[in-house]
């Protein structure tokens, strides 16, 4: 059982998550003249001559950063970048067991959206891509564009862009067993970034019924008080132009998606809604309705972010695949199209499965690894190329394999390495 002592004595004991360990052997003067001085100065001559090859040469190609500035770390707000490194190692060590992708925590002593991007752009030749990390909305949305337009790699909004794919999987599946399509009504509570990203991403995949809800009410063109982006949601979205609070949007909706607060859904609100409604609470730890009272209420089929209730909308089922596409392919930019495309491709995974307690596949599931990441990736990589943004063209059956085996490489050196993992819990 997991409890406070129990995460603190395992942390203590493993000082962190993650470790650096190097890919080749230094055990002979040759093996140092190789890989060091003065071998390496031949790397570094074809490198200058030609930066691109630093992806041949070096880490780049596999490596990403995780940066956060500690501002909105998980349920507990603004409490600094110390704090939240505990979390980016998390986050690390999942890129990594999941996707095979080294992932480097990039904790920022600043809250200065200048400095973050700035700094950003500073270290970028290390890494083949960014991960935008519990940053505070909307200055998260900002330096994600940002650094979209002035770096030459791809720079992944996780809290946003993750959870959007997520949730479109998620409700693909769920608007299939429900009989209805994209026409559906769909209320989305909450409008930092997660709800901004889940609209965002079901507008841009061809849903376009949908009515966003922030702590003021519905958002609408001309409501005063919104911030750019808000006003980018009123200009997008509430195409009848709506006011009012929850209570009032919720009658005759289809889909309920919560980004928002513990117990802002009410079991009332569910019987106003349409027949067979689906409800994803995705506030987390706490949803903004339980399982069991959403179930109890009517809803056909209930989603939250919990791992202990079935339908958990976890961005793990994204994030691995879809860097693991980005970086085998070079791209410099990622698209709504190839998040779509990796929605999708999560949707289709869970095959002949698909049912109200099952509409998206689990992490821990046993083919995850090595059938539904690589899938994703393949997809992924596969819509750069299309696109344009791809450095390095490669086809989706190659990349699939490609995929399987880095991730099999990891899982095998895990295996071996298990003993010692385990002893330092021990």
């Amino acid at each position: 059982m997991v409890t406070k002592d129990s995460v603190l004595d395992y942390h203590k004991k493993a000082r962190g998550k993650i470790e650096s360990m190097p890919k080749v052997l230094i055990d002979s003067e040759e093996g140092l003249a190789t890989f060091y001085t003065p071998g390496v100065s031949y790397v570094s001559e074809e490198i200058k001559n030609d930066i691109s090859k630093a992806y041949d040469y070096t880490s780049k190609s596999n490596t990403v950063a995780i940066v956060s500035d500690g501002t909105r770390i998980l349920g507990l707000g603004d409490i600094g970048p110390e704090a939240g490194l505990p979390v980016m190692e998390g986050k690390a060590a999942l890129f990594k067991r999941f996707g095979g992708v080294d992932a480097v925590p990039i904790c920022v002593n600043t809250k200065d959206e200048d400095e973050i991007v700035k700094l950003v752009k500073n270290i970028s030749p290390v890494f083949g891509g960014i991960n935008i990390e519990d940053i505070e909305s909307p200055k998260s949305f900002r330096i994600a564009r940002r650094l979209d337009e002035e770096i030459e790699i791809p720079v992944f909004h996780d809290d946003s862009q993750g959870t959007g794919v997520v949730a479109l999987a998620a409700l693909i599946n769920a608007l299939r067993l429900a009989g209805k399509d994209k026409n559906a009504r769909i209320v989305v509570n909450g409008a930092g970034s997660a709800g901004f990203g889940i609209t965002m991403q079901l507008l841009n995949s061809g849903y376009k019924n949908i009515v966003v809800l922030d702590s003021a009410g519905a958002i609408f063109k001309g409501r005063e008080g919104m911030n750019f982006f808000k006003s980018e949601l009123a200009r997008l979205t509430n195409r009848e132009g709506k006011s009012g609070s929850l209570q009032d949007l919720i009658r005759g909706a289809d889909v309920f998606i919560g980004a928002s607060v513990e117990g802002a859904l009410k079991k009332g609100h569910i019987s106003l809604m349409n027949r067979k409604p689906v409800v994803f609470a995705l506030a987390n730890p706490y949803p903004e309705i339980s399982y069991e009272d959403a179930k109890s209420a009517g809803a056909y089929i209930v989603a939250t972010g919990r791992s202990d209730k079935p339908n958990q909308v976890n961005n793990l089922l994204a994030f691995p695949g879809i860097m693991r596409g980005l970086l085998d392919v070079r791209s410099r930019r990622i698209t709504y199209k190839m998040l779509h495309n990796a929605a999708v491709a999560i949707s289709r995974s869970v095959g002949s499965k698909l049912e109200a307690d099952y509409i998206i596949p689990s992490p821990f599931d046993r083919r995850f690894s090595l059938s539904t990441v690589p899938l994703i990736a393949a997809t992924v990589a596969e819509s750069a190329v299309a696109e344009g943004y791809a450095k390095h063209n490669i086809t989706y059956a190659k990349e699939r394999k490609k995929a399987k085996e880095i991730i099999a490489r990891y899982l095998k050196m895990a295996a071996r390495s298990r003993k010692f993992m385990v002893a330092a819990l021990a």
